[in-house]
C-alpha cells in the first residue's frame, strides 16, 4: 500500500488505474475497518498492514485518525483533502529533521550541554568544600544543584526523543545515562508516561500527564461529572489555592520519586535500577562528608523542591490551561493543536523550558531537535491559520496565571 499516494505521469497506469488515482472501494479491497493510515513523505500507507511486512518505526510520522470515515473518498492519490492538510508540514518536519546529521556542530549542542550540567554540580560541590556549609553557601548551592538537574530534565527529553544522534542506538544509550545517572530517575518510566502523553495529549484516562488522583478536576467536562456523582474527595472549589501547596512542592520529590521506584521493581527495569542507583551513590559520596547523612538527606529533598516547582509551571502551562476533555476521536492534527499552546520566544524563555515553549512544534514534529522549532513555527502557525486550526500563542506570565485560573 506504500504507493497508493503516488501521482504518476499522464498516460502511465499502475496496477490497471490510469494516472495512479485510487477509488476508495479499491483501497478498502486491501484493508479491512480497523486499519489505520499515516501520511510519510509524501506517500500514503497502510500502517497495519505496513508494520506486519516491516516491524519497525517511521522517521517522520503523522497518524490519520479516521477523520473522513463517515465520508468515503472519491478518488486516493495527494489532492485529497487530509493529505493536503498535512502536506506543508511534512515537507517542512522532513527539512528540519534532518539538518543536524548535516550540521555536526549543531548535533553536539545537547552534549556539550550534558557536559555543563556536570560543571554546574562539581562547582557546587567544591564551592561547598571550599567556603564551608554555612547557609548563604548551602542555598547557593542548592539553587545550583536545582538548575543543573531542571536543565538536565530537558537534556534527557532531548535524548529520550531520539532528537540527538542519528542512530536511535545511541540516543537511548545516552537518554539511559542523563535521566538515571545524573537526574536519578528511569528512562523506561518515562519513555511509558510520555509517549502517552504525545498519542493523547489532554485526553482524559489516556494521557498520564492529567491524572491528578482525584486531587484536582480539570476542563470543563470533569468537573461536571464530578458533581453529578457527587464525588467529593477534596474540595475542588478550593483547588486553586491548595494547587501551590500540593502541586509544585510534592510531584518529583514524592509522587515521582515513589512511582519510579515502584515501576522499576515491578516491571524489572533492573538497567535503569542501577542507574537510578548510582545517582544517589554519586550523591551521597560527596555530601555526606560534608553534611552529614540527614543533612545530605535535607539538602537533597530541598533540590528536589526546587526542581518540582521549576518542572511543574513549565511542563503545565502548555497543556493544563488548554481543552481537556475525554476521547473525541478527533483527527491527529486538530487534537494536538487544541490540547497545546505556546510562549512567546526569547532568550530566557528559550532557555528556562529547554524549548519546550515551542510546544505545538514539539507535538507536531516530537524528534526535531529543539533548535529548529523557531524555524518551523512560522510556517506551522500560517499552515493552521489557512485550515481554520487554532495556534495559541502567549506570554510567560500569562501561561503560569492560566494554569490556575
Amino acid at each position: 500500500m506504500g504507493g497508493g499516494g503516488q501521482q504518476r505521469e499522464e498516460g502511465k497506469t499502475d496496477s490497471g488505474k490510469a494516472g495512479g488515482v485510487y477509488t476508495w472501494e479499491d483501497v478498502q479491497s486491501h484493508c479491512t475497518k480497523t486499519d489505520q493510515w499515516v501520511v510519510i513523505n509524501r506517500k500514503v500507507y497502510n500502517v497495519t498492514q505496513w508494520a506486519k511486512r516491516h516491524p519497525g518505526g517511521f522517521r517522520v510520522l503523522y497518524h490519520y485518525a479516521g477523520e473522513d470515515a463517515t465520508e468515503p473518498f472519491s478518488a486516493f492519490h495527494p489532492d485529497q483533502k487530509f493529505v493536503q492538510k498535512y502536506m506543508k508540514a511534512l515537507q517542512i518536519g522532513e527539512l528540519a529533521a534532518t539538518e543536524p546529521s548535516q550540521d555536526r556542530n549543531k548535533n553536539v549542542r545537547p552534549i556539550m550541554k550534558d557536559f555543563q550540567d556536570l560543571y554546574v554540580k562539581v562547582l557546587a560541590l567544591l564551592m561547598v568544600r571550599y567556603f564551608g556549609t554555612n547557609w548563604i553557601v548551602t542555598l547557593l548551592c542548592a539553587v545550583m544543584l536545582a538548575t543543573a538537574q531542571s536543565q538536565a530534565g530537558w537534556l534527557q527529553h532531548d535524548f529520550g526523543h531520539l532528537s540527538v544522534f542519528k542512530k536511535s542506538y545511541w540516543n537511548h544509550v545516552v537518554h539511559k545515562f542523563v535521566i538515571g545517572h545524573i537526574k536519578g530517575a528511569s528512562a523506561n518510566w518515562w519513555n511509558h508516561r510520555h509517549f502517552q502523553h504525545h498519542a493523547k495529549p489532554n485526553v482524559v484516562l489516556k494521557d498520564p500527564d492529567i491524572n491528578m488522583l482525584n486531587l484536582f478536576v480539570l476542563g470543563d467536562s470533569q468537573p461536571v461529572e464530578y458533581g453529578i456523582k457527587k464525588i467529593k474527595n477534596m474540595p475542588y472549589n478550593h483547588q486553586h489555592k491548595y494547587f501551590f501547596l500540593v502541586g509544585p512542592p510534592l510531584l518529583i520529590p514524592i509522587f515521582f520519586h515513589l512511582q519510579i521506584i515502584q515501576t522499576m521493581i515491578s516491571r524489572r527495569y533492573w538497567v535503569d535500577l542501577v542507574w537510578f542507583m548510582s545517582f544517589y551513590i554519586r550523591y551521597f559520596y560527596c555530601y555526606v562528608p560534608l553534611y552529614g547523612v540527614i543533612g545530605a538527606t535535607a539538602l537533597l529533598f530541598f533540590v528536589r523542591f526546587m526542581e518540582s516547582h521549576w518542572f511543574v509551571w513549565v511542563t503545565q502551562m502548555n497543556h493544563i490551561p488548554m481543552e481537556i476533555d475525554y476521547e473525541k476521536h478527533q483527527d491527529w492534527l486538530t487534537m494536538q493543536l487544541q490540547s497545546t499552546c505556546n510562549v512567546e520566544q526569547s532568550f530566557f524563555n528559550d532557555w528556562f523550558s529547554g524549548h519546550l515553549n515551542f510546544q505545538i512544534e514539539h507535538h507536531l514534529f516530537p524528534r526535531m531537535p529543539r533548535h529548529n522549532y523557531y524555524l518551523v513555527a512560522p510556517h506551522v502557525e500560517a499552515l493552521c491559520k489557512k485550515h481554520g486550526i487554532p495556534y495559541q500563542t502567549k506570554t510567560l506570565w500569562q501561561a503560569f496565571s492560566d494554569i490556575v485560573t
